[in-house]
């Protein structure tokens, strides 16, 4: 053989080489990562062969997949779109969003947990079906959370999460403003994209879940978690006297920058203590702006990572905005983290688990939406089991912010919360966002029956037809947390 056909047959076979070395690595190695991707349309389209499992809230669809007349098999829909949108997500030839992406094999039916079902429907020679998956939601706190929020008017920016306390089942998340999934996942390719691109533009952003992905200034709601650090570190009960003043000096700061004022609430006059119950009622930012320095950066920052800032614990659905305690501050800003300013940002789910922790007797437990995966025939292939993500604070110190929370709800700010003949305990929150044009955020906690707790809620209003100078958290939170307390509490 000579040189040139030598060369070029060492050529050819380095050539056969490389195509081997990519198709195994195509077919083996990347096969699971490519087959996942929500961007291969030919798994999507393949899936719409076979009747995808239903997304359930009770014994009810919220979403489901029914025969199609058209070229694909089946289409998927949504019953109550626009309630559920922000948890189901949409199936589509576009890919996949919410629950109908974190449980899509058992969905589609190729967790292999199904197995012997789909060896069944091959020997009987029966279509295969999809498993189904049952939501924690309770649907009439879903439904009052919706309706309460909507209420404020077409253009509100908001959410609303309750939670179970003791085993941190989500009751509720709802999410505004939505949009209806039933026209994404319409078999018109060319509508379902334009519709797509029309709502990622809008400047509203009724493709996210803000219950989980939208991270704000907590405000006055996050002094619970600074008066459980107070109380957790010894330094007092729910019946001492705390710091109170009209106004409150930043240290390190001398000019009308790091001036703390109450807005007016009856907070005691400079030099003088007042009744921590008081300083709670009245939501007095120079009190709380004094113990967080009282307490210390390190512990105010143990406190809240105990209750979940700074990490993440949330998997049914995502991407999950992590909720921020800030870190490495010095004593000016510590004093705004007190009244929940500076740098503290959190999701409604992340309050909604403040308050599920205290109502638990400080332990957190971790949240969770998908109660159970089960196959086509109903019957269980996995349940969740309730797990404990941290113990924040002590019982002791759960049961005395409690005490303050009640008497907030009696006598204090959150009095909008209340409900005839049950015991609530209630924080409200009103947060500035530090931008010229953008109104402060409204927000209200709350747990019920306090001394039996059943559901904690946090509600956050983002946006809404309410005048700059209206925004409350009391006002406009209450009466939706009282709503989804009411539904569940029966």
């Amino acid at each position: 053989m000579n040189k040139p056909i030598r060369t070029i047959s060492i050529f050819c076979l380095l050539l056969f080489l490389a195509l081997m070395l990519n198709a195994t690595y195509l077919q083996y190695w990347k096969s699971g990562k490519l087959n996942d991707d929500p961007r291969n349309r030919r798994v999507l389209v393949a899936s719409y062969a076979r009747e995808r499992g239903a997304i359930l809230v009770g014994r009810t669809s919220v979403a489901q997949s029914v025969e199609s007349d058209d070229e694909y098999k089946f289409q998927r829909t949504y019953p109550k779109p626009l309630v559920y949108a922000p948890i189901t997500g949409w199936f589509s030839y576009f890919g996949q969003t919410g629950v109908e992406r974190s449980q899509n094999d058992v969905l589609s039916g190729d967790d292999s947990r199904l197995f012997v079902t789909k060896l069944v429907d091959l020997l009987s020679n029966n279509p295969t079906k999809g498993g189904n998956v049952q939501l924690t939601i309770d649907p009439d706190a879903q439904q009052a959370a919706y309706d309460g929020l909507k209420a404020l008017g077409p253009s509100v920016q908001g959410s609303v999460v309750a939670l179970q306390p003791s085993t941190g089942k989500v009751l509720a998340m709802v999410s505004l403003p939505t949009y209806d999934p039933n026209k994404l996942a319409s078999h018109d390719l060319s509508a379902a994209s334009d519709t797509y691109d029309r709502l990622d533009k809008d400047p509203a952003q009724p493709l996210l879940n803000r219950g989980i992905q939208t991270r704000l200034p907590p405000g006055s709601t996050f002094k619970v978690v600074t008066a459980a650090a107070a109380i957790e570190k010894g330094l007092y009960t729910a019946s001492d006297t705390v710091p109170g003043g009209v106004t409150y000096q930043l240290p390190l700061t001398r000019d009308d920058s790091g001036l703390i004022d109450n807005e007016g609430r009856s907070c005691g006059a400079n030099g003088t203590r007042i009744p921590f119950s008081q300083a709670m009622e009245q939501s007095c930012n120079t009190t709380f702006a004094a113990l967080a320095g009282e307490v210390g950066a390190e512990d105010m920052a143990k406190t809240a990572e105990g209750f979940g800032f700074n990490q993440h614990y949330f998997d049914d659905i995502s991407p999950q905005a992590v909720s921020v305690f800030p870190t490495d501050i010095n004593t000016a800003e510590l004093g705004q983290t007190g009244f929940g300013q500076f740098e503290v940002a959190a999701t409604p789910l992340q309050m909604a688990m403040v308050a599920a922790g205290l109502a638990n007797g400080g332990t957190v437990m971790k949240p969770y939406l998908v109660d159970e995966q089960q196959d086509a025939d109903l019957d269980v292939v996995d349940k969740t089991d309730p797990e404990e993500l941290s113990q924040a604070v002590s019982a002791t110190t759960a049961s005395e912010v409690t005490k303050l929370m009640v008497d907030t709800v009696n006598e204090g700010t959150a009095s909008p919360g209340a409900i005839p003949g049950i015991s609530v305990a209630g924080k409200t929150g009103t947060a500035q966002s530090g931008i010229d044009d953008v109104p402060p955020y409204a927000w209200y906690i709350s747990f019920a029956p306090a001394d039996n707790p059943e559901v904690a809620v946090a509600v956050m209003i983002q946006k809404a037809d309410i005048p700059r100078g209206e925004i409350a958290g009391g006002v406009y939170g209450g009466p939706i947390a009282k709503a989804v307390m009411e539904a569940v509490v029966k």
